[in-house]
């Protein structure tokens, strides 16, 4: 990162956004100290996927009247904006701000692509998770604005509603109802192994992939080793087809959704985005945080989005104001969720949404979570980390087998 352009815009936007969040904001002034003429205020452009271009571009309406500024809203492809950002940015040809994921940071950061942001006291506002998400080394580098995870999905035609506290009360709710043989549904992709969705089991345990300090960044210590691993590892091979059978390696995404649709299991770990596949088939759902299978809270990764501020940016303090004082706004974050339903990372806004006892139940999910790692470290730890879910589940010594993949990714991340 070009250090010495951050130190200097941090500074001063550090005091122009505590300004800005303690009331409204002053018009941006020409030399002479005149308002500027429309336009003559800069111009911001702005990096959007189509479903939420709308509601920035609402956002902004307010902004150009309030400063004279202009703010173009570009559209892409959201898979395209991670690339073409990284790619961009160092040329000078990129956006002031764009959209994109938490788990981006990293890369970002070490790219040198990302300026800080200072949210003063509207940091308070947000929830903790979403802040933690975008923290890198101590400091904040977007503004948070959505959030999602997944809970516990429950179909209350066979079991009720009541939120099982634990993982073995849950399975002892399904085999009253009479499913013993497949009391729960553990997504797994199929073969490939899928421990973002299960990660909650294995923070219940002690057990995080990565160690966090105390101010939410994630360090590149790994966190999963030693007895708390072990022990969430003899509980997958428990599970799994060397004792109870309730864990295997053939439920891909369509087979598990249609397992739980059809009413062959009760419960289920799942997102949001496979609510509406369940109420198609008429399925009467409760969502409820995950319960804990080791005695510790049971942790999800919580996925957060927000609006990065490019580090080259010409405009950046006009950018942190379009932040901190526009997006930062309770009808902006309602804009932003009726364009693209997740949670919104203001907890006033996440909160009126949660009337909807679905959305409350995410929300209770994510309440419990931890973000999504956003360091570079992450990409090395899927592929031996998937295999092992699998191998344990398909009867492999825990021991061995989960000891083996630690090994391997401390090695991979040097």
């Amino acid at each position: 990162m070009r250090r010495h352009f951050a130190a200097g815009v941090a500074a001063v936007a550090t005091v122009a956004l505590l300004a800005a969040c303690s009331g409204d904001p002053a018009p941006t002034t020409t030399a002479e100290g005149d308002a500027p003429a429309a336009g003559s205020a800069g111009e911001l452009v702005i990096w959007s996927d189509a479903e939420r271009a709308e509601a920035i571009k609402n956002a902004a309406a307010d902004f150009e009247t309030d400063t004279g500024a202009t703010v173009t809203v570009v559209q892409k492809n959201f898979e395209d904006l991670r690339a073409d950002f990284l790619a961009q940015v160092p040329t000078g040809e990129g956006p002031d701000i764009t959209v994109g994921a938490n788990d981006w940071l990293g890369e970002f950061v070490e790219s040198g692509v990302v300026d800080t942001i200072s949210l003063g006291s509207r940091a308070a506002d947000f929830e903790q998770v979403t802040l933690d998400a975008f923290t890198y080394d101590g400091q904040l580098y977007a503004l948070p604005y959505a959030q999602e995870t997944v809970a516990l999905i429950q179909n209350t035609a066979l079991v009720g509603d009541t939120a099982p506290q634990t993982f073995d009360e849950m399975i002892q709710m399904a085999t009253d109802a009479g499913f013993g043989d497949r009391p729960f549904i553990l997504y797994t992709n199929g073969a490939e192994g899928d421990m973002y969705t299960s990660y909650a089991f294995q923070t219940s345990f002690g057990a995080p992939v990565f160690v966090q300090d105390e101010d939410g960044s994630y360090t590149s210590e790994v966190g999963m080793g030693g007895e708390q691993g072990l022990a969430y590892a003899r509980w997958i091979q428990a599970n799994g087809s060397a004792g109870t059978g309730y864990f295997t390696d053939t439920v891909d995404y369509d087979i598990g959704n249609e397992l739980f649709a059809s009413g062959q299991s009760p419960f289920i770990v799942q997102g949001p985005w496979t609510i509406p596949t369940f109420q198609d088939a008429g399925v009467e759902v409760a969502v409820n945080p995950i319960p804990s299978a080791g005695g510790e809270t049971a942790a999800p990764f919580v996925g957060v989005q927000g609006f990065y501020l490019s580090a080259q940016s010409d405009n950046a303090l006009l950018a942190n104001e379009f932040l901190a004082n526009y997006v930062a706004t309770d009808e902006a974050q309602q804009a932003l969720y009726e364009a693209d339903p997740r949670i919104p990372a203001l907890t006033a806004v996440a909160e009126d949404v949660s009337d909807d006892p679905v959305i409350a139940g995410f929300l209770a999910a994510a309440q419990n979570g931890v973000p999504m790692p956003n360091i570079p470290e992450m990409g090395a730890v899927w592929d031996f980390w998937n295999a092992a879910q699998i191998a344990l589940i398909t009867g492999q010594d825990p021991d061995s087998t989960w000891t083996s993949m630690v090994a391997s990714v401390e090695q991979a991340i040097g």
